[in-house]
C-alpha cells in the first residue's frame, strides 16, 4: 500500500505542474518494476488531446521501446475519460489506480466502465479512491477559480 500512495503522490505532483500553467490539474505516472517510466500532466490548451494519461503513456512507450505496457500500472489523479481509457486498453496496462471520480466524462467506473467491461479480452484491474480527497480538492479549487 505504501508504494501505491507514493506513486499517487507522484501523479499529484504532475497535477500541480498542470495547475501552475493554468490547466485542469490532472497528473499521471506509469510504473514498471517499481520504477516510473512515464510522467504526464494536462497540456490541453496547446492540443486538446494532450491529457496527462496520453503523455505519460507515450513517454513510457518511448522509454521501454515497446507499444505494450502489459507489465505496468498507471496512477492518475482523476478517473480517465473515454480517450484515455482506450489508450489504456490498447497498450494493455495491467492496473489502473486513480484518485477521484470524474462524474461528467469518466469511463472507468462513474459514467462508463470501458476498462473492466471491455470487449478486447484484456484483464485490467481498476482501483479508485487513492488519495481521493487530495485529488478531488485540486479539481474543486481549480473550477472555483475559473468561475
Amino acid at each position: 500500500m505504501n508504494d501505491i500512495i507514493f506513486y499517487m503522490s507522484q501523479a499529484i505532483q504532475q497535477a500541480y505542474k498542470a495547475k501552475m500553467i493554468g490547466e485542469i490539474p490532472i497528473g499521471a505516472v506509469v510504473v514498471k518494476n517499481n520504477k516510473i517510466i512515464g510522467r504526464g500532466y494536462n497540456q490541453t490548451k496547446s492540443n486538446r488531446l494532450n491529457h496527462a494519461e496520453i503523455i505519460a503513456i507515450n513517454e513510457s512507450i518511448s522509454n521501454i521501446k515497446s507499444p505494450k505496457l502489459n507489465e505496468c500500472s498507471i496512477f492518475i489523479t482523476c478517473e480517465p475519460c473515454i480517450m484515455c481509457s482506450g489508450a489504456i486498453l490498447l497498450t494493455e496496462i495491467s492496473n489502473v489506480y486513480y484518485g477521484c471520480y470524474e462524474p461528467k466524462f469518466g469511463a472507468a467506473g462513474s459514467q462508463l466502465n470501458l476498462i473492466e467491461n471491455n470487449i478486447y479480452n484484456r484483464k485490467i484491474k481498476v482501483y479508485s479512491g487513492i488519495k481521493e480527497d487530495e485529488c478531488k480538492s485540486l479539481l474543486i479549487e481549480y473550477f472555483k477559480e475559473k468561475h
